[in-house]
Parts: C-alpha cells; structure tokens; sequence
C-alpha cells in the first residue's frame, strides 16, 4: 500500500489547465472549420478531368472545401449555361470564356489559367504502334488504317481542319467515325476491330491506357493544337469567399502540381 505525495505531482495545476485549454482551441478550430466548409460546384471541360480530380483532392485537404465537378465537351458546356445551369466555378477553353463573359455569366477580374493540353494518338494495345514523329508519317499511318477515329468537341474540330489542310480530307471519306466525346472515342478505340488509330485529348488518352489502348504519342511538333483552358468563379455564385480561396490555390505550386501531374501543362 502506498500515497501520492503533492510534492510528488509533476504537473502543476497552473500547466493541466494550459493544456486543457490547447486542447479545447483545437477542438473548437476543427468545429468552425467545418461549419466554414463549402460544396462548390464545378462546370468543366473534360480534357482537364484527372487534373482536376487530382486538384479537388488536394482543395480538400487545404481548405476543406468539396468540389463536386461535372464534366462535358467544350459544345456541350455552352449548351448547358445557355440552358440556364448555374455553377460556382467554370473550367474551359478561352473560347467558351468569351462568350459567357458576353453574356454577364462570369466574373472575368478572376480568371486564372489552369494549363494547355495537347492532342495525342492512339491505337489498341494489340496493335503496333505506327510511326508518327514526322508530319508524312502522321500521314501515312492515317492512310493505312481501316478507321480514323475522333470527337466532335475542340480536337475533333481542329483535326478536321488538319487532314484538310494535308490533303487528306477526301481519301478519308467513309473511314472517319466522330462520337461525342474522347471518352466514347477512346471505347471505340479499345472495343475496335482491324487497324484503328484514334486521336484525343492526351490527358483523356492517358486516363485509359492500361485498359487496352496505348498513347502512340503527340502529334508532330509544327502539327500540334494545344488548348488552353482557365476556371473563373459564374457570377451565380453566391460562395464568393470560398471560390476566390479555390482559385487563387490553382496558382500555387502544389495547385499547379496537381494538374502537371495529369499531363497539363
């Protein structure tokens, strides 16, 4: 049997209640900082889609603010805010930028450039990858293929306008399938038949290899389209604070990070 001396504590009673109070400041940040967390949504285009997933994540863990995004073609982006839709924050080429800034829809003093993506090539993994590196090369890998596969959106449009201006346009007739989106182009590619070669977004590309496609590569340097895409806060927005806080992280250096990481630029 033995007892506790007073000379024998080691914490004093002035230090126990400096710690308690530590401890209830803590709690009581960790409680606000929640109550401050805000659900903001996000328009955006769908070439920058890990990028921004990666982003959100990374939003998270700063802020503790949640992005809850959803992601279309540059056309079909435009579409849906001339329908009405309302978000916090838009994510597209300069463009589409332009045109709802016509229209009072933006904040134009807030935005900032998220990155530029490429246009990649692709084939299915059972496939030898053709020889690109030059512009007669590009040109004869298309003519060999039994298909030419591409979108309807931003790169869909500028290949368009490649194979015309290669002279290309007419011995494509009949060989070209178009779909929606690069996600659809790039199912196609993987579920294909016989040689196909599809063309997209190199982040999208990137997002599905290992799933039965793989990146050939970009086109040839004096061939590239590079798009650039920003993210401004919509005037409808009612999160002003907590919006302005999201975009001013996409300039920092683990903001940037996250979407060089997914292959923007």
């Amino acid at each position: 049997m033995f007892e506790i001396r007073h000379k024998d504590l080691k914490v004093s009673t002035g230090k126990l209640r400096m710690e308690c109070r530590k401890i209830l400041l803590l709690i009581a940040g960790l409680i606000c900082g929640n109550l401050h967390a805000m659900e903001i949504t996000v328009l955006s285009a769908g070439a920058v889609e890990t990028g921004m997933e990666k982003f959100a994540h990374h939003i998270k863990l700063e802020t503790g603010h949640e992005l809850k995004i959803q992601f279309n073609t540059a056309p079909q982006i435009a579409k849906r805010l001339a329908d009405g839709e309302l978000f916090d924050i838009l994510v597209s080429p300069p463009a589409v930028m332009e045109r709802v800034a016509l229209e009072g829809k933006i904040v134009s003093e807030t935005r900032v450039a998220v990155g530029r993506v490429g246009v990649g090539v692709t084939v299915r993994d059972e496939l030898a990858a053709p020889d690109i590196s030059t512009p007669k090369k590009l040109e004869q890998a298309v003519l060999a293929a039994d298909r030419v596969v591409y979108n309807q959106a931003s790169t869909g449009l500028y290949m368009d306008k490649l194979f015309e201006k290669m002279g290309l346009a007419e011995q494509l007739k009949g060989r070209t399938q178009r779909y929606a989106n690069g996600e659809m182009v790039l199912e196609h590619i993987i579920n294909g038949l016989g040689i196909e070669i599809g063309f997209g977004a190199i982040t999208e590309i990137r997002r599905f290899e290992g799933k039965g496609l793989k990146m050939v590569g970009q086109l040839p340097a004096n061939l590239q389209n590079w798009t650039q895409y920003e993210a401004v806060r919509m005037t409808s927005s009612a999160k002003t604070e907590a919006v302005d806080a999201v975009l001013k992280q996409i300039t920092t250096p683990s903001g940037k990070a996250a979407f060089s990481s997914a292959g923007i630029e």
